[in-house]
């Protein structure tokens, strides 16, 4: 779980009711996915359920005012749920007891050849998208634009393989070193529908991952920073491009653009989010 706030904030600063809050800044001048040392790498109380659609575990977190800079006593509740359709369903929820930015993903990372065993250049990628959120250049902090890439490299409305086209020259792709970009969802921005979100296939197994959710965005990331020093649990190398990841968030950096879908959380509301990832085989 990547949170309060996944992917970048600028300067890794931002401002509430004129109080300016310090974050960590951990990647060049930014923060990113809140400091080395947020959600992701905290103690949850976990209490396993069962739903209609299948066992699960809750987990849930406490996170004190101004931890890691974000104000708020903060209580966090992620539930998975393993569904009766091979599905993995995850729901955020999230309260706060002063005004935070909120922006929750999982980034999990996806090979479908299976854990350790190579690149997913081979891997055939849909997306839902006709737009991303621009960046300026290597720091992949939005400019505010919304780009139209229907017809480029970036364009994944209908299946290309991911390294058929991650080598373009178009500046977007190079800033990244492939592909990791803010893809802004072919539904309602203010909506939250369960609408579908990617798709990903890996021909020889026949093994196929379809994502659905109600966030506005996914951050379409293709593990260009791995660079082996990561083991995994089998023990092997974690190396370049060896994973996929599909985080379903809201746009990075709204903090500093009131033209983006607003993810201030204030006292009294409640966040609530889900991301659902399915598991089939096509033959």
């Amino acid at each position: 779980v990547v949170g309060p706030y996944a992917n970048r904030i600028a300067n890794a600063e931002f401002v509430i009711d004129g109080q300016q809050y310090k974050l960590p800044q951990n990647n060049m001048k930014a923060c990113l996915h809140s400091g080395l040392e947020s959600f992701y790498r905290q103690v949850y109380d976990a209490k396993e359920i069962t739903t209609a659609d299948g066992p699960g575990v809750q987990m849930t977190l406490l996170s004190a005012d101004l931890q890691w800079g974000f104000p708020g006593n903060k209580v966090v509740n992620v539930t998975y749920t393993l569904t009766k359709d091979n599905s993995l369903k995850i729901d955020y929820e999230a309260t706060t007891d002063k005004s935070c930015y909120f922006n929750l993903t999982n980034h999990c990372y996806f090979n479908l050849k299976g854990e350790g065993n190579g690149d997913i250049l081979d891997h055939v990628l849909v997306v839902n998208a006709n737009t991303v959120t621009a960046v300026a250049d290597s720091q992949l902090i939005p400019t505010g634009e919304i780009a139209d890439i229907r017809g480029t490299a970036m364009d994944f409305t209908s299946p290309h393989t991911v390294g058929e086209r991650i080598n373009d020259p178009m500046p977007q792709l190079k800033y990244g070193g492939g592909y990791d970009h803010n893809y802004i969802l072919n539904k309602d921005q203010n909506g939250h529908e369960m609408t579908f979100c990617a798709s990903v296939y890996e021909p020889v197994s026949g093994r196929f991952l379809e994502c659905f959710t109600t966030e506005p965005t996914v951050q379409l990331y293709t593990g260009n920073f791995l660079n082996g020093t990561i083991i995994g649990k089998s023990g092997k190398p974690y190396n370049f491009r060896n994973g996929i990841c599909l985080e379903t968030q809201h746009y990075p950096d709204s903090p500093h653009h009131p033209e983006f879908p607003n993810t201030l959380l204030k006292p009294g509301e409640t966040l609530k989010s889900t991301t659902l990832y399915k598991f089939s085989v096509k033959k």
